[in-house]
């Protein structure tokens, strides 16, 4: 019996300290280092940072684990989602039938988007076929966890276009899917281009990627990526955050810029503005979801919502704007339709009557328009604000 007890006692001591070698070793074990560089004004020698402020404070409510079991176990009073949205997939041209030869006029030449869902679009445009964040996974998460997608993509996997070019704009795994790389890099061979430090993420999987710091450039068929400043955070695990970096991209295409947005919160702004000087652009893509992390909160530190999203699109100076990151893998506390609604009360409360910025359904291929003048609209955020606190924003959870 005495040597039973002893037994036991000794067992329970290997589990105490297999334990607290384990919280030891786990989190450098998971830390990595994607990048090494000289320290700048966005690295400082280890990680990096936005320079113009992080938001680095836990969520309402508690810590960083208490948001997420509460977020795991849904005990947080969010509005229900649906589990399942109807969609009708696209099935994508190789090439547009007006895109056999380049215009005459480049201001001319052929634009089409199709939202596949979350950050994941296809633009095409004579001899270049792009994916943005492709994300066809069920879930965003490791080893099968995390949020599961509620829209199947909006296009199948094997019904899509020869890719060029891939563009990636963090590594989270809403964003970085490496299961999905890996099956369109061994399809396809595309160019790919993100931000310093993802393409060892890439690199480990067998994929090449170009990796750019903000505000450098690559060429790749007949086309100019810029990589340019936004205002986020990346991690793949908890100990390896801010180890590479985010962005936005700018596309120099005939007809016009292609502006991506990525992932983003507005910080100081004036990274709208660093993409604009890049030169006019015809369409943007901008999101509107995710920003919802306590009741009646328009925006987070790390995502822009409707409002300002709608702001970003105005100084931008964007002919056309499509809004994403939203309606896919619920990441955040809002209703399922309430960044689309959102969004149309805002720019009704800014007296904004066209449609040339705004929510589409996830699968249906928009044919963009040429370049047109931006609308000289002014913008009053707290106007804005308190005009949603009346019936335009009314019942948006």
């Amino acid at each position: 019996m005495a040597t039973g007890v002893r037994r036991v006692g000794w067992g329970l001591v290997w589990i105490v300290a297999i334990l607290c070698l384990a919280v030891t070793i786990v989190p450098r074990f998971l830390d990595r280092i994607y990048y090494r560089g000289v320290a700048g004004d966005h690295f400082d020698g280890a990680r990096f940072f936005n320079p113009d402020g992080d938001d680095t404070s836990a969520p309402p409510g508690g810590s960083r684990s208490g948001f997420l079991w509460r977020q795991a176990t849904g005990s947080d009073g969010r509005p229900a989602w649906p589990t399942q949205v109807l969609v009708t997939p696209a099935r994508p041209p190789e090439l547009l039938p007006a895109t056999t030869r380049p215009a005459r006029n480049p201001a001319q030449t052929p634009l089409r988007v199709t939202w596949v869902g979350h950050a994941s679009a296809l633009i095409q445009t004579p001899g270049l076929n792009i994916l943005t964040d492709p994300v066809w996974s069920e879930r965003a998460g490791p080893f099968g966890f995390g949020p599961k997608r509620v829209a199947a993509p909006g296009i199948a996997l094997d019904d899509l276009p020869k890719i060029d070019l891939i563009l990636i704009s963090h590594n989270h795994y809403d964003h970085l899917d490496l299961s999905t790389l890996k099956r369109l890099y061994d399809r396809d061979r595309p160019a790919i281009v993100t931000a310093h430090g993802n393409d060892a993420i890439l690199r480990s999987a067998g994929m090449q990627a170009t990796a750019l710091d903000w505000r450098q450039a690559e060429r790749v068929g007949g086309a100019t990526v810029h990589v340019v400043r936004n205002h986020h955070w990346s991690s793949r695990w908890f100990v390896d955050r801010n180890r590479a970096l985010w962005s936005a991209f700018v596309v120099e295409l005939p007809g016009g810029n292609l502006f991506f947005a990525g992932d983003t919160g507005m910080g100081d702004g004036k990274w709208v503005e660093e993409a604009r000087a890049l030169g006019p652009i015809r369409l943007a893509l901008i999101p509107i979801g995710a920003f919802r992390f306590q009741p009646g909160q328009m925006a987070s530190g790390a995502h822009i919502g409707p409002v300002d999203a709608l702001d970003v699109f105005r100084r931008l100076g964007a002919s056309h704007g499509m809004a994403i990151h939203w309606g896919t893998f619920r990441l955040s506390y809002e209703g399922y339709t309430t960044p689309p609604k959102l969004l149309s009360a805002a720019k009704a409360c800014a007296g904004v009557t066209d449609r040339r910025f705004g929510a589409v359904l996830i699968g249906r291929p928009v044919d963009i328009a040429p370049m047109s003048a931006p609308a000289a609209a002014s913008f009053d955020r707290n106007a804005i604000l308190r005009c949603l606190d009346g019936p335009p924003g009314s019942g948006l959870r």
